[in-house]
């Protein structure tokens, strides 16, 4: 059930009532939270395109609602696996030169934190954590396996990856954005529980959902995946926790071997495995079919997004064939289902992409349609 709230103006105030409207929203919001909310969830009352209890902490905190927000950090481009390394310092570089443009004026920039250790420990366990970031060289690279190498400032990296996503999921349920953008490397999707995987060294995206549900409470996370790479990390972490829900669209069969449709977890895994070759229409059918029917039926209270942008038809990692108006209709979608649901509250972090042409590309048309919102 959902309480449809009518929007007036102030002029019909009194000059000096006007400077007290924030006081007459936040006791608005108040009011609501004793008198209705004992018997409906908060998310349901909505006014057209937003969430109403959203909007008015948004403008208890003094934040503008309806806006994108923007987490990146210097440490991520100083992340250096060396010369050849398709997970190069220029691929953050080329995503940040496209933001830069005038489209973009209206996002709202934010500095990455370093990450929380007990909030990684969520996911990776203490032990695992400090393992990695002792591997760390003073100077030099050290390979931590065949594709996942590191430099002397790859730890700063991987803790401002981490504290971009969980900064940005605290930012969006405290209604200071309506979602965000975290333009972070290393990736982190094939980080699995105990081991470093595919270029990525702790997995942002499912420490975010556990410090959503551990700090904010809630109770259904959703983490979807469109990288060209099946996030075999991600789903390690979702497939035994019904709490979670996970899906991905990627080329398979191919790295890493996961992701094929039967592995569905406690019914909370949905994988839409795509022949090399596949293009945008095949591509949106399996959005529209498979994936978005079970993110609805889940209803998540939070939506994180791992926006690889390798399926463009030329990157040079994999043979998929989408363009840079999938990633838009694709992002549009996530949106809608959001809004639905968790009050327009959706986080998308960079996985990956590695043509900086098509990756600078795609991620504005990502972040564009994060900014279209209505």
């Amino acid at each position: 059930m959902q309480v449809a709230i009518t929007q007036w103006g102030w002029g019909w105030l009194p000059a000096d009532w006007r400077v007290s409207r924030l006081a007459l929203m936040v006791s608005f919001y108040r009011l609501i939270e004793a008198c209705v909310c004992t018997n409906m969830q908060k998310s349901q009352l909505e006014v057209p395109g937003c969430n109403l209890l959203q909007q008015l902490r948004s403008a208890k905190n003094g934040s503008a609602s309806l806006t994108t927000l923007l987490v990146t950090h210097p440490d991520c481009i100083a992340h250096d696996p060396g010369a050849g390394h398709p997970e190069c310092p220029a691929r953050l570089s080329a995503v940040l030169k496209a933001l830069a443009e005038p489209q973009f004026r209206g996002l709202v920039k934010r500095e990455a934190p370093l990450g929380d250790k007990a909030d990684i420990a969520r996911i990776h366990g203490e032990e695992f954590a400090d393992a990695v970031l002792s591997c760390i060289p003073e100077s030099g690279r050290v390979a931590l396996d065949p594709d996942t190498i590191v430099s002397n400032k790859s730890g700063e990296a991987a803790l401002r990856a981490v504290g971009a996503v969980s900064s940005a999921v605290d930012a969006v349920m405290a209604g200071e954005a309506s979602n965000a953008f975290c333009a972070v490397r290393p990736p982190g999707h094939h980080a699995e529980p105990d081991r470093v995987m595919g270029f990525c060294l702790f997995n942002s995206i499912a420490i975010a959902a556990r410090h959503a549900q551990a700090v904010h409470g809630l109770r259904r996370v959703a983490i979807v995946d469109f990288d060209v790479h099946h996030g075999n990390g991600t789903q390690a972490v979702a497939e035994t926790d019904a709490t979670l829900f996970f899906a991905s669209s990627h080329q398979f069969p191919f790295y890493p071997g996961s992701g094929a449709a039967d592995e569905t977890g406690l019914g909370n895994v949905v994988n839409a495995p795509l022949a090399s070759g596949t293009g945008g229409p095949a591509f949106r059918r399996a959005f529209e079919t498979r994936i978005l029917p079970a993110l609805d039926a889940f209803a998540p209270e939070l939506l994180l997004v791992s926006a690889g942008f390798d399926a463009h038809r030329a990157d040079p990692m994999a043979g998929l064939e989408l363009e840079e108006s999938d990633f838009a209709w694709v992002t549009a979608r996530l949106l809608e289902t959001a809004r639905r649901h968790a009050g327009g509250r959706l986080v998308s972090v960079l996985e990956g992409g590695y043509d900086l042409k098509a990756l600078a590309g795609s991620a504005a048309a990502h972040v564009q349609a994060l900014m279209e919102q209505d």
